[in-house]
């Protein structure tokens, strides 16, 4: 991710979590970039597909359609 120099100073703690989390985050100045903010163990966090298997359940109905919703695009105005 690459910001300018006002950006970085204006939103320097949420720039810090995301490299917390293992982004670089590269800061320019007048399209320069001139400084790089990494985490300091270097190592980028490993996020594995499937990694929240378990934590919620998809309900057996998710693909059906719902009528409120199919109202909402089919159903007329009312004039």
């Amino acid at each position: 991710m690459e910001v300018n120099v006002h950006e970085a100073k204006t939103h320097l703690s949420k720039l810090l979590a995301r490299v917390a989390l293992g982004e670089e985050v590269i800061i320019a100045k007048a399209g320069t970039p001139v400084a790089k903010l990494v985490p300091i163990n270097g190592k980028k966090r490993d996020f594995k597909f499937g990694s929240a298997k378990g934590d919620f359940v998809v309900p057996e109905d998710f693909n059906e359609p719902d009528p409120e919703i199919e109202d909402l695009f089919y159903k007329p105005l009312p004039e």
